[in-house]
């Protein structure tokens, strides 16, 4: 509970496209529970415990016209305990001709479990690292993961990957575990160098391109990327793409946009594409550099609907301005810091959509910020129970992991709470100090080192907040009646709850008093308990109340009402002159029994503290805000005063 009131300033007014922003938003949601799907059908070897991958060397053999691969992967490994064997997760219709380590074979076998185990030569102590390259083949698309795909688009042969975190081992032998993340990858990619009708293939994959092979007919195309990265965000894709790029200058360390788009696309991407960059430069600002500007980023156009925010290249289906937002805002909350376990799938997909809404409240790219707001809070309060935060059964559903309505919406908005709680300066550089943190960056974090963070950069104690919001459910319905006498305006709040896990949701309201003359003025009223009163200052006659002027508080069927004859104020207490540089002089009704007053600045700093009083010497205070809290026998009031 607070003792003090922050003031909240007018968003501007933009111009918005509601509908195509929720079709595209749809979109994503869909693609990415289709995408999960897999992951909730298979859980992480066991078997693949013992030891931590540092790296990999993908030296892969495709074809977009066929549905074949073939390579050889070199992993470097450090065992994690003493080691005699080693295992790797591969589907068991990918045929595995050989294992060598250091030119030397070893004896390994495959089963059904989807295994390979290979038997190393000697006892590989714990914390010592060593490496081996299997050669394989095999058709991934039979072995029904869908994480490979050949496909054609407008009738020319394309073949891409979408692993997500269990799809990997369809093609490829890897270690398929969340909770390990590969030190660094180069990938070398070998295709045809034409087409059927005689156009270039063009290979992508992660990090950055360093060089183009021809060996007869065929192309080498060789990508590294030094970033941690799991096994589900490493992808590969081949066509005839037309490739472009823009120009992110990054603040003097400049790194390109690369766009992979098919020839009768490029047209329409050439001209959706730009704003990438202004929404990096964005960001960048807000948050920090883009992750991996040593490398690049970039969109590869692939057949689904929706998109994937594989490191460093984002596969699209297309090129909205929202997909394009979300998909890059994964590249800070998603991949350089993933959410660690699904509980904590709003950490990604709450943060990529308020960020996507970010985009709209600072570049005006599809429309203003409070229709934005106002849509993601009708999703929400749509139903009236649903937490933000996973119980573990909610864990086994994939419609319940990606619910647009909580893991989305809700999540974006609860983001959007904590950033009018805490103030912008406090909220942002709690993100960028979340970022940052050795534990979590590009590694893991869970809910509760997000919310561990905030507090300790922020100084405040988040518990009710995120208990409200985030972990339990529903949301407020408020009652206000006001009434205005002399140059005060008394407030009476009540509130009602939609699901009974919340008492009461204490939040800081917004409104806007506007005058008889066209007067405006924002008010915040810091609301702590049921059937609160507060009393405000307004030097113009009032025409009327708006409540939540631009969508910043999650809610519902709310009412604000003139009252008729004050009778809801009866236990007001009433402080003039103010402003004033001396004294306050105060009077309140007999009935009413003052217990203690505090006064506090905005800071929240205890000023006075004192039983009841008809004045109060604030000569020596300094000039400002000063917010007083008076304990009655009808609860606390509070008001607003001004020393000058």
């Amino acid at each position: 509970m607070k003792h003090y009131l922050l003031l909240i300033v007018l968003i501007l007014p933009l111009i918005f496209q509601g509908q195509d922003f929720e079709k595209s938003l749809k979109n994503i949601r869909e693609a990415e529970a289709k995408s999960a799907l897999k992951r909730m059908l298979f859980r992480a070897n066991m078997n693949t415990g013992n030891y931590d991958v540092k790296y990999h060397r993908l030296a892969l053999n495709v074809n977009p016209s066929q549905t074949t691969i073939s390579g050889d992967v070199t992993t470097y490994f450090e065992a994690k305990e003493s080691m005699n064997d080693i295992t790797f997760d591969l589907a068991d219709n990918m045929i595995v001709s050989q294992v060598l380590q250091r030119g030397v074979p070893l004896t390994y076998v495959q089963n059904t479990n989807d295994e390979l185990i290979i038997t190393l030569p000697a006892s590989q102590s714990q914390g010592v690292l060593d490496s081996l390259t299997i050669s394989y083949s095999g058709n991934p698309i039979s072995s029904g993961f869908g994480s490979f795909e050949v496909n054609t688009h407008n009738g020319d042969p394309v073949l891409w990957t979408l692993s997500e975190p269990y799809g990997a081992k369809g093609w490829w032998p890897c270690k398929q575990d969340l909770i390990d993340k590969i030190d660094s990858i180069n990938v070398f990619i070998t295709a045809p160098q034409f087409n059927p009708s005689n156009e270039e293939y063009i290979a992508v994959s992660n990090g950055l391109e360093q060089s183009q092979v021809i060996n007869g007919l065929e192309k080498t195309t060789h990508f590294k990327h030094r970033y941690p990265i799991p096994a589900y965000l490493i992808a590969i894709a081949v066509t005839n793409y037309e490739v472009y790029t823009h120009n992110v200058p990054n603040n003097g360390n400049p790194f390109e946009i690369v766009n992979y788009v098919y020839p009768e696309n490029l047209a329409s991407a050439q001209a959706s594409t730009p704003v990438t960059v202004d929404i990096i430069n964005l960001f960048t600002d807000l948050f920090e550099e883009y992750p991996f500007a040593n490398e690049k980023y970039g969109h590869a156009q692939f057949g689904w609907g929706g998109g994937m925010e594989h490191t460093t290249v984002s596969f699209m289906g297309s090129f909205g301005e929202n997909l394009i937002a979300h998909e890059l805002a994964h590249q800070w909350f998603g991949n350089k810091i993933t959410c660690g376990s699904w509980k904590d799938i709003w950490l990604n997909e709450g943060f990529a959509t308020y960020l996507s809404g970010l985009a709209r409240e600072h570049l005006v790219i599809s429309g203003d910020f409070k229709t934005w707001k106002q849509q993601r809070i009708s999703s929400i309060t749509s139903q009236p129970n649903g937490s933000v935060y996973l119980t573990d059964a909610d864990t086994t559903s994939v419609g319940r992991i990606f619910n647009g309505r909580l893991s989305y919406d809700k999540g974006a908005m609860v983001l959007h709470m904590l950033r009018k709680k805490l103030g912008d300066i406090d909220f942002y550089q709690g993100l960028k100090n979340y970022l940052s943190d050795a534990n979590h960056a590009f590694a893991y974090a869970k809910t509760a080192d997000f919310i561990g963070i905030m507090e300790t950069t922020s100084g405040q104690n988040l518990t009710e907040f995120f208990n409200d919001w985030l972990y339990n459910q529903g949301y407020p319905s408020y009652n206000i009646v006001w009434s205005q006498s002399g140059n005060q305006l008394n407030t009476l709040i009540s509130q009602t709850q939609s699901d009974p896990s919340v008492s009461f949701f204490e939040v800081e309201l917004p409104i806007k008093v506007h005058g008889t003359l066209g007067e405006a003025l924002d008010i915040t009223l810091n609301n702590t308990f049921n059937n609160q009163a507060f009393s405000n200052t307004v030097n113009f006659t009032i025409s009327s109340i708006e409540f939540d002027p631009v969508a910043d508080v999650i809610s519902k069927n709310n009412s604000v009402t003139l009252s008729l004859n004050g009778s809801e104020f009866n236990t007001s207490i009433t402080v003039f002159p103010n402003p004033s540089n001396h004294l306050f002089m105060m009077t309140k009704p007999d009935t009413l029994k003052v217990e203690e007053v505090r006064l506090f600045n905005t800071l929240g700093q205890l000023l006075y503290k004192n039983s009841w009083t008809s004045q109060i010497d604030v000569s020596s205070f300094s000039t400002g805000l000063i917010f007083a809290q008076f304990d009655t026998n009808h609860g606390v009031i509070n008001k607003t005063l001004l020393k000058i």
